[in-house]
This record gives structure tokens, C-alpha cells and sequence, in this order.
């Protein structure tokens, strides 16, 4: 390997690890039902309009369907309906932010998109305990943001996490 490629390779290793530094503690933040929510923008790939959603039979009630995205068909949740809040009407600030979990994609229906925040770790306290020492099981934690608190949801119990009796 010639030293121009040694040093093209390490410019490559030390671009992506910068990448990978820039995402930390990042979260694109979106508002459901007049409340901000946080997820971390590593996970984020695409954030889209409201689509044509095909409706899928024999699905729990959030998830509203799934949408071709570029010829890869994605399911799609309804952030409010999975939150157990009423339902209401799209329009034209409600938008599908599309997210990747262990290669999965799905899209999750949010009343508006709001910014990408820098939020440290050293600023996010554990969620509140609510009945019993237990705390929502989407949330990972409360982002504090000047005088303001963002809900920062943990992406994995959101998608993955189905409990019985939520699906009817």
C-alpha cells in the first residue's frame, strides 16, 4: 500500500469517527399532542411528508399501515395513537419521521417536526418514577434544555415493545 493510500485510508477512519462524534448526544425533537419528545438523530434517516398509507389487516391500533418509501415498504405508527392519545386529523405540518432500529425502518406519524438539539449527557435526568418505582417504558430520560424539558424516548421500547391487551 502506497503512503498516499495509507493516508486517503486514515483521512476515511478519522471521517467517520468524527460522523459518528457529531451524532452524539443529538436529538431531533417533534411535537405530539402539544408536548416536545426527543429522539436521538442517529437513528433518524429521513423525515417526509404525510404519504398514501395502506392499511394492513390484523395489526395492533397505532400502527396505521405501511407506505412505499422509494420501493421499500415501511410500517407506520401513529406516535399519538401508541401514546394512547386521541387521534386528530393530519394536515400539512404532520409529518412521518423515518427511523432505523437494528435494521428495521419504520415511520412514526408526528403532529410537527420542531429542531435538532445538542443535548449532553451530563443535562438528561432519569425519567420521573410514577406507580410502584416504575417509570413509562418509552421514556429514556428528560433532556433539560435552558428552561425547558424535552421527553426523550427510548427508540427500542417504543417500536419493539408490544405488551398485551394494547393492541385491541
Amino acid at each position: 500500500m502506497s503512503l498516499n493510500e495509507r493516508l486517503d485510508s486514515n483521512l476515511l477512519e478519522e471521517e467517520y469517527e468524527e460522523d459518528e462524534d457529531t451524532q452524539e448526544d443529538k436529538f431531533l425533537t417533534f411535537i405530539v399532542n402539544g408536548e416536545e419528545f426527543g429522539i436521538e438523530i442517529r437513528h433518524v434517516t429521513e423525515i417526509i411528508g404525510i404519504q398514501n398509507i395502506t392499511e394492513v389487516p390484523d395489526m395492533p391500533h397505532y400502527i396505521k399501515g405501511v407506505i412505499n418509501l422509494r420501493g421499500k415498504v415501511i410500517p407506520v405508527m401513529d406516535v399519538r395513537l401508541r401514546f394512547g392519545v386521541k387521534e386528530r386529523e393530519y394536515d400539512d405540518r404532520t409529518c412521518i419521521i423515518v427511523i432505523n432500529i437494528d435494521e428495521q425502518s419504520v415511520g412514526m406519524i408526528v403532529d410537527r417536526v420542531s429542531e435538532v438539539l445538542d443535548i449532553p449527557k451530563n443535562d438528561v435526568e432519569p425519567p420521573p418514577k410514577v406507580k410502584r418505582g416504575e417509570s413509562s417504558r418509552f421514556i429514556k430520560g428528560m433532556g433539560k434544555v435552558d428552561e425547558r424539558v424535552k421527553i426523550l424516548l427510548n427508540e427500542y421500547q417504543l417500536l419493539f415493545d408490544f405488551n398485551k391487551g394494547e393492541d385491541q
